[in-house]
């Protein structure tokens, strides 16, 4: 098998974002695999953690959650998604997440179709918590080794 047949990225091999408030972790995508359907990230809200709001105007953003309640506010209207339920959420709907539950929330997000552009592809509507760069794309695996602080304290090595 080649690089090309199948492309293995793990958690721990891709440098975690806070920007958007949380941990995002962009898994597969043109920077760690080559895609060009889109790109797949792990979110992972701890208690009383955010997402501030966004939106995708070229992309659906595809959300699986694996444990946890995750509160998701599409234009304005709120719904819960709980493990093993999914959400889709389509391109131009801002939305946002919120976990407002007593454990930690873990979700799978794939978005796509990607955009023309990186620079492209995601919209801020509100102030996010964290600073640096908006989670990227184009980012190429390598030590996942963040100290930064978040809502819920330092995050560690994943």
């Amino acid at each position: 098998m080649t690089a090309l047949e199948a492309v293995k990225v793990g958690a721990g091999d891709v440098v975690p974002n806070h920007r958007l408030g949380g941990t995002v972790r962009v898994l597969l995508s043109p920077g760690t695999a080559r895609t060009t359907a889109g790109f797949m990230a792990l979110l992972e809200l701890e208690p009383g953690e955010r997402v501030s709001e966004h939106y995708h105007p070229y992309t659906d953003e595809h959300v699986y959650v694996c444990d946890g309640r995750l509160l998701v506010t599409v234009n304005g209207a709120e719904q819960t998604v709980g493990p093993r339920e999914s959400l889709l959420i389509r391109r131009g709907a801002r939305h946002r997440y919120e976990n407002r539950g007593d454990r930690p929330v873990t979700a799978v997000l794939f978005l796509g179709p990607l955009a023309p552009s990186p620079e492209m592809g995601h919209v801020e509507t509100a102030e996010p918590p964290g600073d640096g760069p908006p989670p990227s794309v184009d980012a190429k695996p390598g030590p996942a080794m963040d100290a930064a602080p978040s809502a819920a304290g330092t995050r560690e090595r994943a």
